[in-house]
């Protein structure tokens, strides 16, 4: 796979022409970002990195990919139910507001914006109010606002309304009735869309507050503290124990089969025997192992001689087991050209990561809703360790079956 567009990237000419043909339909498209001069701004954009040739992907892993998505809807469900699992495993982590409340089929459609929708517009529909909105908990700086207009476009085409507010609208808006239905400035929340609270860095007091008031409401949460806690990746270290996915998965023994099958090594760094020796096992042979905090998002892993030093300064302090160490993942590299804008064009030697969207709707303890709603590819240059698209470092991209 790795030579796959080997012939198509010796041609610089055909090279720059289908580039400059990629941008203007990335543009056409509304493949685009704000920029980093004007975030809050779309008076000036640009169009979003993307791979200028499709990544070879082989067929099956793919299929198991999108097979498996439902599998992991109703594992992180049954996690985000089981009060006392994620209590016992984040007992150092866990939140106050817990237990508050051919060529086309090579070429695959794909419209992930569509399917979140659906989602989000059936959690809407059990609510049982039409006047009730939508509301987007959105960043206070939004380069990327164009992937959830088209989500946001989607529900206003159902006659949806659709509201974006931020942590501190909340705090200075928001209220709850006798009934616990949330109010933000008059008007009734149905559904709490998060596209932010998901870094330390965001939890001031006021915004803990705010925080709070949205969990304790009778709104839709996407996701609620539960859910978001459940995508953890203590929580991750613990479902590799053997044993585990039984217990939370009772009675489906192939979804179990088929979530392992996707699992690389976890392994604790918690206090005691074992994890004195795996941390020592990784400062021996750092190249072998990723150290991941809790933390979501590009940027926040360790490698090599970075994790190493890290694990060097605090093997003997109970800062060690906020982190976890997983067996480093050695993709096959491909050539592939990253478009950016006002970057020069050149061939990179490549890795991808594939990743399926999906959307769960849980009314009490029945299932409504659980389903696959498409894909991401991304795509960066081997040259760096960690980095998603938001992070500036992977660029988004298309899979070429094979």
């Amino acid at each position: 796979m790795a030579a796959a567009w080997q012939d198509v990237v010796r041609d610089a000419a055909a090279v720059r022409d289908a580039a400059a043909v990629a941008v203007d339909a990335a543009l056409l498209a509304g493949v685009l970002m704000r920029t980093g001069e004007q975030p809050n701004a779309s008076d000036e954009v640009n169009y979003a990195p993307f791979t200028l040739l499709p990544s070879a992907v082989p067929r099956a892993l793919f299929e198991q990919a999108y097979a498996v998505q439902q599998d992991f809807n109703l594992l992180v469900d049954a996690v985000s139910q089981n009060k006392e699992f994620l209590e016992q495993t984040l007992a150092r982590l866990v939140l106050k507001v817990l237990g508050k409340s051919e060529e086309a089929s090579q070429l695959l459609a794909n419209n992930p914006a569509k399917g979140l929708a659906l989602g989000i517009a059936k959690a809407w529909e059990l609510y049982g109010s039409q006047r009730a909105v939508v509301m987007f908990l959105v960043e206070e700086v939004q380069r990327n606002i164009f992937d959830q207009r088209c989500v946001e476009n989607e529900l206003w085409n159902r006659n949806i309304r659709v509201v974006r507010k931020r942590f501190r609208d909340v705090f200075e808006q928001g209220s709850l009735d006798a009934s616990r239905r949330l109010y933000m400035d008059g008007q009734e929340v149905a559904v709490v869309y998060y596209r932010e609270g998901y870094v330390p860095q965001v939890y001031n007091e006021q915004n803990w507050e705010a925080r709070l008031l949205l969990e304790r409401s009778r709104a839709v949460k996407c996701p609620d503290i539960a859910t978001q806690l459940a995508g953890t990746k203590k929580v991750q270290q613990e479902l590799s124990r053997p044993g585990t996915l039984e217990k939370l998965l009772p009675g489906h023994p192939e979804a179990v089969a088929r979530i392992r099958a996707t699992f690389a090594g976890l392994y604790s760094l918690d206090e005691g025997e074992e994890g004195d020796r795996m941390a020592a096992t990784a400062i021996a042979h750092p190249d072998r192992f990723v150290l991941k905090p809790q933390r979501e998002g590009g940027g926040n892993n360790l490698y090599g001689e970075e994790l190493r030093e890290v694990l060097q300064k605090i093997k003997d302090s109970p800062e060690r087991t906020s982190y976890i160490l997983m067996d480093k993942i050695k993709p096959q590299p491909a050539l592939n050209y990253l478009l950016r804008a006002h970057s020069p064009l050149r061939v990179s030697e490549c890795i991808s990561e594939l990743g399926i969207f999906g959307v769960y709707v849980r009314q009490g303890r029945e299932l409504v809703l659980n389903q696959a709603a498409g894909h991401l590819l991304r795509t960066k240059a081997t040259e760096h360790a960690d980095g998603g698209v938001a992070a500036g470092v992977a660029v988004l991209d298309t899979p070429f079956l094979v």
